[in-house]
């Protein structure tokens, strides 16, 4: 009995270290040699795949330059692993350590910021509405009687009806079963508009048979800081991401990154997202925060 009493309280202390270990992202990673990123395969311009176990994009770039502070922190090159996340899975993963660090398109809330924490923010995500060029329509208000698209299981037209200037507007949901499905709707001319993501919109543009028919239009529907996700109470990295986040903000290489990543043709296929820094994104570098969506909300 006191054996097994005495298994279980070593088996305690191990488990106990273990979560310490996963709150301590800098000592972890110097006892492993190893840093564990957190990736998306399709968050557009942030986070996708190449193929072959090779990811890239806005954010992807920007936590490898976190990862050289941390190298240079644990004063040793450290192996990076890419671990694919889904939208159920990024907090339980970054939660229990298996990722120390997540970079795809998280939105940075006030109910996940007691789960996780979140480097400041460098890229501001607003909801838009997309045309055809040629449609007449640059306002919410020339919606009215229009087919509006958009993807199941999202919010977007549910933002667009809560919106202060969609009072009396009168139209009609049209449902895609995910994005490019809902783009083939504005496209065919089934609907009018389609209402989403900037990114999204503007990434479906870009590669669709002829970018210049289409254009984003109207008022912005809603601002939400889209973060990099780290653990809870572990101050020492999150204070690590942030100065390096600074370090480029200061150094100019942030916005360089933004034009690689949404202004200039990008692999596989070569095709510019064309989605210049919005105001909300100037203004979360000109003023670093990590702030949660509710605080981007109109009062």
């Amino acid at each position: 009995m006191k054996k097994h009493l005495l298994a279980l309280a070593v088996s305690a202390l191990a488990v106990g270290g273990a979560f310490a270990q996963a709150s301590d992202t800098i000592g972890k990673v110097k006892a492993s040699g190893v840093v564990t990123m957190g990736v998306r395969d399709s968050s557009g311009a942030l986070s996708y795949t190449l193929g072959d176990g090779k990811f890239a994009g806005f954010h992807v770039e920007v936590c490898q330059h976190i990862i050289a502070s941390l190298e240079k922190a644990v004063g040793k090159k450290v192996e990076t692993k890419y671990q694919l996340v889904t939208s159920q899975n990024r907090i339980p993963l970054v939660q229990n350590g298996t990722v120390d660090i997540e970079c795809g398109s998280t939105t940075n809330n006030a109910t996940r910021q007691k789960d996780v924490s979140f480097a400041n923010t460098v890229y501001v995500e607003e909801v838009r509405i997309a045309t055809k060029a040629n449609s007449g329509i640059t306002s919410i208000a020339q919606l009215n009687g229009k087919n509006v698209a958009t993807t199941t299981g999202t919010t977007s037209v549910q933002l667009l009806r809560k919106h202060e200037r969609a009072t009396g507007v009168d139209f009609k949901e049209v449902f895609g079963k995910d994005h490019a499905d809902s783009f083939l709707l504005l496209e065919s001319g089934r609907a009018d508009a389609f209402v989403m993501d900037g990114q999204i919109l503007a990434g479906n543009i870009a590669t669709s048979k002829s970018p210049a028919d289409y254009k984003i239009v109207g008022e912005v529907l809603s601002v939400e800081p889209i973060g990099i996700m780290l653990r809870k109470d572990d101050p020492a990295f999150k204070k690590l991401a942030d100065e390096t986040i600074a370090g480029m903000v200061k150094s100019g290489e942030m916005a360089k990154l933004y034009d690689k990543w949404f202004m200039q043709p990008i692999p596989p296929k070569n095709t510019k997202v064309g989605l210049p820094a919005s105001d909300a994104t100037k203004a979360a570098w000109a003023n670093l925060n990590d702030k949660p969506a509710e605080d981007y909300a109109k009062k």
